[in-house]
């Protein structure tokens, strides 16, 4: 019995909604200013690329989200780290965590800005706030979740607490991070959307907030889609170096549904 071809499915979805598009917007169904088709977002892409316009403001952002994600993961994972293996740690730590993590992005933008200002150092801020949480909480819920059999083992075996953490813990909580790091990628992104609405002058962003001002639909559409390709790129991303780190996890080995 022949397996049903989930992968090439899954990108024939969105590449017939993409058909779709372009024909309804051919046929008339679809006005260019309310939303443009496939192709004239593409041709706007290759202006934009050739005079170096869309290179520099992709750039300006990929630069933002890598530096915000970078802080915000290490901070995130260690914290996790950290909560995760002590309770004392948690009593000092997860509160505060958990009620900065309750307040609305936007009602943290004007406090960042009278802090920072209008410059980098509030972008990355706001993007790295976004990315530590959801690497914190599936840390620590990856250790939590640790089997107390092969804790139980580990002791038994005579191995220390260091290496029952490298060994054990860590192995055993790497699904759940890694869960995370898929989570934080995306809200490295969403993060960045609103980064760039402070005083940006360059960023993807920037290019979707100057042309609302000018009604160029057909450049917010292909910023759109620049997020959808980054998002997705991202994603499969996380997807390898989940099948490359967990190869001796059941859920992941080659086959598995």
């Amino acid at each position: 019995m022949s397996r049903f071809p989930h992968r090439t499915v899954s990108w024939l979805a969105p590449l017939a909604l993409l058909a779709l598009w372009e024909g309804a917007a051919r046929g008339g169904l679809l006005s260019d200013q309310v939303l443009p088709a496939p192709s004239t977002v593409v041709a706007t892409a290759a202006d934009l690329t050739a005079d170096g316009e869309l290179p520099r403001h992709l750039l300006a952002s990929l630069r933002r989200a890598a530096t915000g994600f970078a802080l915000g993961a290490a901070a995130g994972l260690g914290l996790g780290v950290l909560v995760g293996l002590s309770r004392i740690a948690e009593s000092l730590i997860d509160r505060s965590v958990q009620m900065v993590r309750a307040v609305p992005f936007l009602a943290v933008l004007p406090l960042v800005i009278v802090w920072f200002g209008v410059g980098e150092g509030g972008k990355v801020f706001l993007i790295a706030l976004g990315t530590g949480f959801p690497l914190y909480l599936n840390t620590v819920l990856g250790i939590r979740q640790i089997d107390p059999k092969l804790l139980e083992m580990s002791r038994v075996v005579g191995q220390g607490r260091l290496e029952r953490v490298r060994w054990v813990i860590l192995p055993g909580a790497l699904p759940s991070i890694l869960g995370g790091l898929r989570l934080a990628l995306t809200h490295a992104w969403l993060a960045l959307v609103i980064a760039e609405t402070i005083g940006a002058t360059e960023g993807i962003g920037f290019m979707a907030t100057n042309a609302r001002e000018f009604l160029q639909v057909d450049v917010i559409v292909l910023v759109v889609l620049l997020y959808a390709l980054i998002g997705i790129t991202c994603d499969l991303l996380a997807r390898f170096l989940e099948r490359r780190l967990l190869s001796w996890h059941a859920s992941y080995a080659p086959g598995s549904p």
